[in-house]
């Protein structure tokens, strides 16, 4: 099973036990979280519809500094050079696990345990609407 996901502007086929570099994410090496922006999945058709049922659990791996980039600009002829760079933060993450969530899993209430966990409404005693009119 695969799915595509869209994450930090970009988007990855991801399957469990992928690892990714992405932009750095927020959280600390170990820390478990979703991704819920699921554009398709696949197991053994395709399927783009009733994507907010599917998650993919990840978990952050580590956090490192990618290499630098060096940017360069000049204009020939006259004497204009400016040269700077930058190193971009990344953060490797490791697909855990498609969860999706089949209609009709969720365990449904009875009315049993409805009434038990409802309170009761309170019912008007009839002699007072009669005193009252």
């Amino acid at each position: 099973m695969y799915a595509i996901i869209r994450f930090g502007g970009k988007q990855y086929k991801v399957s469990k036990g992928d690892k990714l570099v992405v932009d750095k994410v927020a959280g600390n090496p170990g820390d478990k979280f979703d991704i819920t922006d699921v554009m398709m999945t696949r197991d053994d058709k395709v399927s783009v519809a009733d994507l907010g049922r599917v998650k993919v659990a990840a978990s952050i791996v580590e956090h490192f500094k990618d290499d630098k980039v060096i940017v360069f600009k000049y204009k020939a002829k006259k004497n204009y050079r400016r040269k700077f760079g930058h190193r971009s933060h990344l953060s490797k993450i490791k697909i855990e696990d498609i969860k999706v969530s089949r209609p009709g899993t969720a365990k449904k209430e009875t009315p049993e345990e409805t009434a038990e966990t409802k309170p009761a409404k309170e019912t008007k005693k009839v002699e007072e609407t009669k005193a009252t009119s």
